[in-house]
C-alpha cells in the first residue's frame, strides 16, 4: 500500500484559499468528534472514573469483553485468511456470490444480523444445536454475535493484503519444486504477517463496539452476557449516567489504541507486499 508523494512545491494564493477551503469543510468533522470526546471528559472525573470500574458488573463485563473479543478474533482470521487468500488469488464459479455474501455483514443494520441468528436457531438445525450447546442468551451468542460482523472486516482486510502482494514469489517456490499449500505456508503466509496483524486488530476492535446483535441474539444479563457495549445501555437505562460515560471512555481508549496499532502495522508502505524476488 504506497502513500502518495506529498507535494512540496510552494502554493499560489489561489492553492492556499482551495486547501483552506477542503481544511474547514473537512476539518469540522474532526472537531466534532474532538468536541465529543471532550464533553465525555468534561462531564466525569478521576475520581468517577475510578469508583465505576470498581464496580463488579463492569469488572464482570470488562473480563467478558476481554475474553469474547479474543476468541472472536481468533475464529474471524480462521476464516479470513484461507477465504481472503482464495478470493485474491483464484477466480472460481461463485466467488462473486462468495465475494458479496462476506460484504453483507458490513452493511446490514446491526440489529438484523441479531434477528437473523435469533432466527436461525430456532430452526431444526439451529435447535439440535442448543441441545448440545446452549448459544441463544449465553457467551457463546455474544462470541457468534460479535464473529458474524468482524469477520467479515477481516476477510476483506486479508483479501486486499493478498491482492497487494507480488505473485512471483510464489510462482518461483512452485518453479523450485513446493507445491501451492506448501508456497501458501512458507512464502505468502509470512509475507502477509502485517497484514494478518491488521486485520487481527480490526476484528478486535469491532467486536468491542457491537452492541444490536449481541443485545438481540444475546441479550444483556448481568453477570451472564453483560460485555462493555451493553454495559453502557445498562447503565443508562438505570439512570447511572457517570458509569455509563465510565465505560465509554474505557472503550475510547481501547478503540484508540487499536486504531494506533492498525496504523503501525496496517499502515507500512510494504503491508503484505512480498520482498524483491
Amino acid at each position: 500500500m504506497k502513500r502518495a508523494s506529498t507535494n512540496t512545491a510552494p502554493l499560489s494564493s489561489a492553492d492556499r484559499r482551495f486547501y483552506a477551503a477542503l481544511a474547514v469543510l473537512g476539518g469540522s468533522y474532526g472537531v466534532m468528534v474532538a468536541a465529543l470526546l471532550l464533553a465525555d471528559l468534561a462531564y466525569t472525573t478521576p475520581g468517577h472514573l475510578w469508583t465505576s470500574l470498581q464496580s463488579s458488573e463492569i469488572r464482570y463485563a470488562i473480563r467478558l469483553s476481554l475474553l469474547s473479543c479474543t476468541l472472536t478474533t481468533l475464529m474471524s482470521l480462521w476464516v479470513a485468511i484461507p477465504l481472503g487468500y482464495l478470493l485474491a488469488r483464484r477466480r472460481f464459479p461463485g466467488s462473486v456470490l462468495v465475494d458479496l455474501l462476506v460484504d453483507i455483514p458490513m452493511v446490514l443494520p446491526p440489529l438484523v444480523i441479531g434477528l437473523s441468528l435469533l432466527i436461525l436457531f430456532q430452526t431444526a438445525p439451529g435447535r439440535m444445536i442448543e441441545r448440545v450447546l446452549p448459544v441463544t442468551y449465553a457467551v457463546p451468542g455474544v462470541i457468534l454475535a460479535q464473529f458474524m460482523v468482524s469477520c467479515a472486516f477481516a476477510v476483506r482486510t486479508m483479501r486486499t493484503t493478498f491482492e497487494q502482494m507480488n505473485p512471483r514469489a510464489e510462482q518461483v517456490a512452485l518453479t523450485l519444486g513446493c507445491g501451492r499449500a506448501e508456497a501458501f505456508w512458507r512464502v505468502a503466509l509470512p509475507a502477509a504477517k502485517r497484514g494478518v496483524l491488521a486485520a487481527a486488530t480490526l476484528a478486535w476492535a469491532r467486536s468491542l463496539g457491537e452492541f444490536g446483535p449481541i443485545l438481540v441474539f444475546a441479550g444483556a444479563t448481568r453477570f451472564k452476557t453483560e460485555v462493555l457495549s451493553t454495559t453502557v445501555f445498562l447503565e443508562l437505562s438505570v439512570g447511572n449516567l457517570e458509569a455509563a460515560i465510565a465505560v465509554s471512555l474505557l472503550m475510547v481508549m481501547a478503540a484508540v489504541i487499536a486504531l494506533l496499532l492498525l496504523r503501525r502495522w496496517g499502515g507500512e508502505p510494504n503491508l503484505g507486499q512480498a520482498g524483491p524476488a
